[in-house]
């Protein structure tokens, strides 16, 4: 018999880990080292640019001419074509969904394109509030800020800023040089080039309830995803078949009441 074999098994005591919570740190602790991309996107970053593209539905403009992006490099300067900003959402019509007609987009260059976004959002984060919000102090020889990007070069009519910690929406429109902010009604606004508004909706989405940024029609009804559109066919057809499952029941009984008469009378009715 082996020795070393018959003696227990000696594994060494650790301390416990701590919490991961306490232990690791956030994006927001550790930027990156890019000044340009100052966090990765978390959850709420994927999320919420997820249902306003599902949402997105412009009734001014036909579908394959309508360009969406979320957290896509956006180049707008050919003089300093490496210079660029990643918004967490934007639109641009007018342009083909593939670049030109036939592929995926792995950037969207202006000065190639020819069309600038017509909206973009950012959604506001610890390390980007400052930035997005056009506050951020900068030195001359740094490229402009998203702010300024967006209102002075590439004149994007509508910018739209939220957070997920306040929950307030701010919506700018251009207005002669620059940026105004559009008042909102009850966490609304109206964009009549869209066909469309853009508003606060307190619900479920991805098993998460909280508010979120949602697209709405002319009628005021959220536009739905595709996920609850699929709901709602499947409801639609399961009130159809209990409709027709009820019509036939009522003509069963129906006829039934006309058999018991038509014996009563003497009649025997046909089968």
């Amino acid at each position: 018999m082996n020795r070393l074999l018959d003696e227990p098994l000696h594994i060494p005591q650790t301390d416990p880990p701590r919490s991961a919570r306490i232990a690791l740190p956030t994006m927001y602790d550790l930027p990156s080292e890019d000044p340009e991309e100052p966090g990765l996107p978390d959850d709420f970053h994927y999320f919420q640019p997820q249902l306003l593209r599902e949402t997105f539905v412009p009734l001014t403009w036909p579908a394959d001419q309508v360009y969406v992006a979320t957290d896509l490099n956006l180049y707008y300067d050919v003089r300093h074509p490496l210079r660029h900003k990643r918004p967490d959402w934007f639109a641009v019509l007018g342009v083909s969904k593939l670049y030109e007609g036939r592929d995926l987009r792995l950037s969207y260059v202006v000065w190639q394109e020819g069309v600038n976004p017509f909206i973009v959002v950012e959604l506001l984060s610890p390390g980007t509030e400052q930035e997005d919000l056009g506050r951020a102090a900068r030195d001359v020889d740094q490229p402009p800020g998203k702010w300024e990007v967006y209102e002075k070069i590439l004149r994007v009519p509508y910018y739209v800023v939220f957070s997920r910690y306040t929950h307030q929406l701010q919506v700018f429109g251009l207005a002669g040089g620059g940026y105004q902010a559009l008042p909102l009604k009850e966490g609304r606004i109206w964009l009549p080039e869209l066909g469309l508004g853009l508003g606060l909706w307190s619900g479920a989405y991805q098993g998460l309830e909280r508010p979120w940024l949602r697209w709405y029609d002319a009628e005021q009804g959220w536009i739905p995803t595709p996920v609850e559109r699929q709901q709602r066919e499947v409801e639609q057809e399961r009130c159809r078949t209990q409709q027709e499952r009820q019509r036939a029941e009522q003509e069963r009984q129906r006829a039934e009441r006309l058999a018991a008469q038509l014996r009563k009378l003497g009649v025997e009715p046909e089968e």
